[in-house]
């Protein structure tokens, strides 16, 4: 068993329950972890759980020498997959660019090649001598971007 073949046979199980595959990992131990995201709102306990049952009537536990692990994509984890930006999009999220600088706003585009932006900042504007919150949207090439995750408030 390797990753392309989990991902392959795994999948009609993932999008049953209607959701995604973002990641699996097989460790040196033979610890499989399946990491899913919902279409649509978040992963439920029963959606881990079928796709678990789904995981082991594929591979036989005993003869394989696996333990499996299926879990939904954390809260506080940058995006790995285009669907999980496409899901983000119009929501809050934090960008962490190369080079240090990092942004909260709204997600409003999504590619291969890089996310757009729109946030806020104080900035210096000509002919006043104030700073003065301007509203501006920014595209960030994917070669510019360290990390995309979202962004939690709580109150």
């Amino acid at each position: 068993m390797n990753i392309a073949e989990i991902r392959e046979k795994i999948l009609p199980a993932v999008q049953d329950r209607g959701c995604f595959l973002v990641d699996a990992e097989i460790s040196a131990d033979n610890d499989i972890t399946l990491t899913i995201e919902s279409d649509s709102g978040s992963v439920q306990m029963e959606d881990c759980v079928a796709i678990d049952k789904a995981f082991h009537l594929l591979w036989d536990q005993d003869a394989e020498d696996y333990s499996l692990t299926v879990t939904s994509a954390g809260l506080d984890q940058p995006f790995k997959v285009l669907r999980q930006f496409e899901k983000a999009l119009g929501s809050q999220v934090e960008v962490s660019l190369k080079g240090g600088r990092k942004l909260t706003g709204t997600l409003t585009a999504a590619s291969p090649e890089g996310v757009s932006l729109r946030y806020t900042s104080r900035e210096a504007v000509p002919g006043t001598k104030k700073k003065q919150t301007v509203e501006r949207e920014e595209t960030f090439p994917s070669d510019q971007v360290n990390a995309v995750r979202p962004h939690i408030v709580f109150e």
